[in-house]
């Protein structure tokens, strides 16, 4: 796929976003949810190379070509691997799916009821890494925790700032600012998220695509003028903690809004299932999130 395919794929997929970019602080926990203990590997490497033989199993099975995932997000070790002797991104293309890199670098402490992102001082190198490893878009995660009007600017501005960067680096940013769903005042603080991002997204320039990653709204269908911008080619939904059959539910209620499901994706996975059982539990997932992400 051309970028121009990749593009469409993305804007028109009926089908839904797969987030396979856990790095170092949440591998341990993504590994022990994958039925591996501590003590399956040692040190760093070696518990790198057992994600991502996770991910390879994951990526090679034949549920995941099924067409019914048309992109998916991959943590920076993971676009430098191989699976089956070529690069990741290779290999997700030749299956129709459009592969995304994780650029942030982890978040700052709270201030202003968010969580800022670190400064992205590897970013200028990583995206020229990205390009030439013909990925297609960033994504970039920020938390909200209260309804702070003040913090909320300001992590959307950061989101914009950064992902206008990424742009003039021929990539197409996602841009996520994660709204905690735990937060009493989540209501409330989503109508303010919503008029900071309205606001970025009219200031773009004409013809400047970006993508949203967003916790599926307390308001059924609230994001739909974002949906509905020139400037958004696509708004995903994250599963922020929701169960594969919560997130589906509610994502269902919100139509224009795709999945990109991490924990809801691989939730039922374990290494000890035959290739056989992986597969066919994979392609329930599957099959669920792409209902829910078509449902509109």
């Amino acid at each position: 796929m051309n970028f121009d395919e990749m593009t469409a794929k993305i804007a028109k997929g009926e089908g839904f976003i797969a987030a396979l970019d856990q790095s170092g602080g949440s591998t341990p926990k993504a590994l022990r949810g994958y039925g591996l203990s501590d003590d399956a590997w040692s040190g760093e490497h070696e518990m790198f190379a057992k994600i991502h033989e996770m991910r390879t199993r994951v990526i090679t099975a034949p549920s995941f070509a099924s067409g019914k995932v048309i992109g998916a997000i991959l943590f920076e070790r993971t676009m430098d691997s191989q699976v089956e002797g070529v690069s990741t991104a290779t290999a997700l293309k030749s299956r129709g799916i459009v592969p995304f890199i994780k650029v942030d670098q982890g978040l700052a402490d709270e201030a202003d009821g968010v969580q800022l992102m670190k400064p992205l001082d590897k970013l200028p190198a990583l995206l020229e890494k990205s390009v030439a490893n013909g990925m297609f878009g960033t994504k970039m995660r920020s938390v909200i925790k209260s309804a702070n009007p003040a913090g909320i600017a300001a992590i959307v501005a950061q989101q914009f700032e950064d992902g206008n960067q990424i742009a003039d680096a021929g990539l197409v940013p996602m841009l996520e600012p994660e709204y905690d769903i735990t937060a009493a005042d989540r209501a409330e603080g989503e109508q303010i998220l919503l008029a900071e991002i309205m606001k970025g997204l009219d200031a773009l320039p004409e013809g400047r695509k970006v993508m949203l990653k967003l916790s599926i709204p307390v308001e059924a269908g609230l994001y739909a003028p974002a949906i509905a911008h020139p400037n958004v080619l696509r708004v995903v939904a994250l599963s922020g903690g929701f169960s594969t059959d919560e997130a589906c539910e509610k994502l269902a209620q919100n139509p224009g809004m795709i999945a990109s499901f991490s924990r809801g994706l691989l939730q039922d996975l374990r290494a000890g299932q035959s290739d056989a059982e992986f597969d066919e539990t994979l392609s329930k997932a599957i099959d669920k999130i792409c209902t829910a992400s078509v449902a509109g």
